[in-house]
Order: C-alpha cells, then structure tokens, then sequence
C-alpha cells in the first residue's frame, strides 16, 4: 500500500525477466525454469492483502502490466505508508478514518510518477480491470472498493472496468477449482470458498485478455516450486518473503510463447500455512491449460514482529 522502492522493484523485474531467460542459483529448490514468456500483455490480481499488491504492482510497471483483477482491495497509496492508515480507512473505513479522496489519491499517484519512483500513470490508460467485493465481507467494506474503482476510472474508460458485487460473499478467494472449498458466507481458513458457478479467475482473465478457450479438467501442466531468494535484495526473511514460490506450466509453454498473470495469495494464504490449497485451488491453472498462460504464485512467510535470522 505505499510506493514499490528500488530493491522490491528490482525483485518484480527480474521474476519476470526470468520467466524468459532462466536462472541458475545453487539451492535446495530447483530455479526457475526458463520459458518462451511473452510479457506483452502481463496481468496480475489477488485477494485481500495480495489485491492490495496487484494494485500496487499494475500502478508501480503501469508499462508492463496489461489489467489487474481484485477482489477485496482498495486503491493505490490508500494508507501512504502507515499501518494505522492500513487497518482503518484502507480497511473499514469510518468518519474518523475516511477514504482519500479520489482527487487526493490521484495527485499523490501523479507526484510519485514524476518523481520517477514508479512508471508513468498515463501507461494505465490501456488497461482492464476486474473488481469484486463481498456483500458479507467485514474485513475490507465495499466502499473501499468503490474507491478503488473511481481511482481507475480516472483514467480508463467505464468498458474497461468490471466491477461485481457478490452480496451472499465473506472475505476469501472464490472459486470452482477447490473440491473442499468453503460455503460462499464463511470466514474461516483457507478462504477459499465457493458461490455457486462463480468462477472469477475464468471471469478476471476474459475480461483482461478476451475471449478464452474454456477449460478441460483435470489440469494438464505443471505446477513447480521454485528457488524464490535470486529475486530478493538481502534475505527473504527481511521481506517477509519465502525462500521458495510456484509456477504453473501449461505443457505448451515449454517450448512456445506464452502469456504471464502473476496471482498474489491473500493473508493466511501462504504456502507456509495452507500447503497448495491456493496455487491449486484458486482456479487459475485450468484456465491457463487451453489458453497458454504461465501463473506466478510469489509467497509470503508469516512474520510476527522480530524473526529469526533476521535483523
């Protein structure tokens, strides 16, 4: 929720460059794998806490990034660097703790754009964008995320923006994808619940990319852990970041180009926590099976202030 600086900057281009080209470390994880990557029209999205970091990462390489999908997120710079900021307006905002407004949202995004601290926000122009929020959610209000919207409309076209509101939804990543998912209400551990045939992976991804071939179960690619720390300027652990993340690889994208989307898990969803429920689960990979995408599942590590190894 505050602006991307250099080392985390650094981290975001070379994953992605290393999509196309591979690399080599020496570690307990095998590296990523070089594939035929096509980053022209990259896409990102997340939930909760990854929504957040979708958002920020679209605003941040507004040039590389072709839409984003959100589900329970607000806009950029919405909490300007506070953690107080973050668990009140940028959550459930109040009188006490309103929104920014969108023109003050605007001018903050602007002034870290001419600082050359992130892309220029004119580059958001081309982009598409799918938002959700949940009727039932009482942990990020829909009036963040209306915000969130009226930040994009600032500089796409109302076409451009789909936003769905899901009354009977809670907090969580919905999906078709999980057998063991949650009922559409729950808030309880991995998050991920199902509504009925709503599908918002399948939704998200046609929405930003057009029409897609629709998927073929069971899943036919590959999903691979990966040596993450390579990306990483000093320790993961300083970043709150895990040593190893996930790629899923459609069996085409070995040898041929493929296009990228990069999905953020949400809090309480890291591997370290819930296993594969979310890479497995959250129903991007079937997608990405007929329509030749490469996902990037980065993780997290729980962190409860002072961590072991870390300064």
């Amino acid at each position: 929720m505050t602006p991307i600086a250099d080392a985390p900057r650094r981290l975001a281009a070379l994953l992605l460059l290393s999509l196309c080209l591979g690399s080599n470390p020496g570690s307990a994880a095998p590296a990523l794998p070089a594939l035929g990557a096509d980053l022209s029209e990259l896409t990102v999205s997340g939930v909760s806490s990854g929504a957040y970091m979708a958002v920020q990462f679209e605003v941040a390489h507004s040039k590389l990034v072709r839409g984003a999908g959100i589900l329970a997120g607000g806009p950029y710079y919405c909490a300007e660097g506070s953690t107080w900021r973050a668990l009140s307006r940028c959550m459930s905002p109040s009188s006490w703790a309103p929104l920014p407004t969108v023109a003050a949202l605007r001018t903050s995004a602007e002034a870290i754009s001419r600082a050359g601290r992130i892309d220029p926000v004119e580059h958001l122009r081309d982009d598409r964008v799918w938002l959700l929020s949940g009727g039932k959610d009482e942990s990020v209000d829909t009036a963040v995320v209306e915000r969130l919207a009226a930040f994009y409309a600032e500089w796409l076209a109302p076409a451009a923006i789909r936003f769905l509101q899901v009354p009977e939804a809670a907090h969580a990543m919905i999906s078709v994808a999980d057998p063991e998912a949650n009922a559409c209400s729950s808030a309880r551990a991995p998050f991920i619940n199902r509504c009925g045939d709503l599908d918002p992976a399948g939704e998200m991804l046609a929405h930003m990319l057009g029409p897609l071939q629709p998927p073929t179960p069971p899943t036919r690619g590959e999903l691979l852990v990966f040596d993450q720390r390579p990306f990483i300027d000093g320790k993961p652990i300083d970043a709150g970041l895990a040593e190893e993340a996930y790629v899923y690889v459609p069996q085409p994208c070995r040898s041929a180009h493929c296009r990228v989307h990069v999905a953020f898990h949400g809090c309480r969803q890291s591997a370290a926590q819930i296993g594969r429920r979310f890479v497995e689960g959250a129903g991007y990979n079937a997608w990405a099976d007929n329509n030749r995408i490469v996902v990037l599942y980065p993780q997290t590590i729980p962190r409860h202030g002072l961590a072991f190894g870390s300064w």
